[in-house]
């Protein structure tokens, strides 16, 4: 997995490639706790993300739930595989997806 920040003001878009398993979770964890203060526009652009696990969900929530609280947040560019993993566990519901 390969992660990668594009921050322009108090905006930051971060694009992900590869698998978003549990192998990876932990350091994208590091980055949403890392540099999302004084964000209020958040992009995960999921272009290059081949697939995501319950340990990216849970990611993605814990991102959701900060920005909830802050700004905004969208996904853009997911996959089928993405997009029906988002519709199954509900999480299509929980943030924009564009």
């Amino acid at each position: 997995m390969k992660i990668e920040l594009n921050k322009n003001g108090n905006a930051l878009i971060i694009s992900v490639s590869g698998r978003l398993d549990i192998a990876g979770a932990p350091e994208l964890e590091k980055v949403v706790n890392s540099e999302l203060e004084g964000i209020t526009d958040l992009t995960f652009d999921f272009k290059e993300l081949e697939y995501i696990s319950s340990a990216g969900l849970r990611v993605l929530l814990i991102a959701i739930k900060k920005m909830n609280a802050q700004g905004n947040m969208v996904v853009k560019h997911a996959n089928d595989v993405v997009m029906e993993v988002f519709e199954v566990t509900g999480f299509i519901d929980l943030m924009n997806v564009e």
